[in-house]
């Protein structure tokens, strides 16, 4: 067996649900009550569905060159140069996801926690946790993220469950919010936080049966997707659109209000907190593992090793760049949106030119040979 093919579909399924929940979650409903106001689980909705297409059309080009990365089959589709610049640009904003969630999470840290611990020592702390665990094969990766699924889903699913008890349906109406004018730009605000699934061009050459992506994928979206609108959905309903539009991180003031039964827990912030930061470090470490994994890919290097340390400074500067935690949304909102276009937009010009020049579709060929192989038994995931 090729010890470069040991991922299974539960596997990548389980890497998207993780990457793709993590620091987003405490602005999140901020987020949708300010595009749609009541409607502010539809507008999540919708924006989990433009992030469907997005994966959608990297998995569809990924099972096309199954043993390749985007960075390697874009230089086959596009040409060498072209692909490079379109190459280097997703590097650097992946570094740049990296840095604003990392700061992200110092601002969340220093403000609730550790109040008088500097800011910097919160940011570079988590972001050498995440470079240290990057030093490992693409295996090891998927294990990490595997063990720490349990934690980051079902306690997050009880919390919302137990917060519902406080909730009014009557701030959830209308349903189509009071107006269509910000849907579009809050379609795309909320979008740009499931672009960590881009990390799927990278998974799918490590997995054992391509053609067994594009149906992880669906599923690691459409629960994360399912995650987030629930998140939306009880925050509103407890604090209504307007109160929401006031917290600056309402999904954390929801955990605050939340008490277990019986009041074993009165408030559930600090077990909260214990998952979101678990939450946090998947994400990162996905984001950073990508980005080495991508500078090696580019540059013909069979190791990413040696980029796990060297690209810490950097990453470091860039997430301290926002002066205040207004600033730093704001610089998370123009790069996502700018996001957008590298992570749907170009792979979308790749895969029409990849049907256009008739190349690729080795998914298929693989997933035959597989049943060949197999003797006509099933396969595993």
């Amino acid at each position: 067996m090729d010890t470069r093919r040991q991922i299974t579909a539960i596997q990548a399924a389980i890497i998207l649900i993780s990457t793709i929940i993590g620091v987003g979650v405490l602005p999140l409903p901020l987020f949708a009550a300010q595009a749609a106001s009541t409607g502010g689980p539809l507008v999540t909705a919708l924006g989990g569905l433009v992030a469907l297409f997005g994966l959608f059309v990297i998995t569809k080009l990924g099972q096309r060159f199954p043993d390749k990365s985007i960075v390697r089959y874009s230089e086959e589709l596009i040409g060498k140069w072209p692909a490079r610049i379109g190459s280097v640009c997703i590097i650097v904003f992946f570094a740049l996801l990296t840095a604003l969630a990392a700061r992200e999470f110092g601002e969340v840290v220093v403000t609730s926690v550790l109040k008088k611990t500097p800011l910097d020592v919160t940011v570079i702390v988590m972001l050498l946790l995440a470079a240290m665990s990057t030093r490992n094969s693409i295996t090891v990766f998927a294990y990490i993220h595997h063990f720490y699924f349990p934690v980051l889903l079902f306690p997050s699913l009880l919390i919302i469950v137990l917060s519902l008890k406080n909730a009014n349906a009557l701030f959830l109406q209308p349903v189509w919010g009071e107006g269509m004018s910000g849907f579009v730009p809050g379609m795309l605000t909320i979008a740009a936080l499931f672009q960590a699934a881009f990390v799927m061009t990278m998974v799918i050459p490590a997995m054992r049966n391509p053609a067994r992506a594009m149906r992880a994928s669906m599923w690691g979206l459409g629960i994360a997707g399912g995650v987030y609108v629930l998140i939306v959905t009880a925050t509103m309903a407890v604090f209504g659109p307007e109160e929401t539009k006031k917290l600056l991180w309402p999904t954390l003031e929801l955990a605050k209000v939340t008490s277990l039964p019986a009041n074993i827990l009165e408030r559930l912030d600090a077990a909260f907190l214990a998952i979101w930061v678990t939450a946090v470090f998947t994400t990162l470490f996905s984001t950073y593992y990508f980005t080495i994994h991508s500078i090696s890919q580019l540059i013909r290097l069979k190791d990413h090793k040696m980029f796990s340390m060297m690209l810490l400074p950097y990453i470091f500067v860039m997430a301290m760049y926002p002066k205040n935690v207004l600033h730093m949304y704001e610089v998370i909102a123009k790069v996502g949106r700018i996001g957008l276009f590298l992570t749907i937009v170009y792979p979308l010009l790749l895969l029409i030119v990849s049907y256009a020049r008739r190349k690729g579709g080795g998914s298929d060929e693989r997933d035959s040979s597989t049943s060949k192989e197999a003797g006509g038994s099933s396969p595993m995931a």
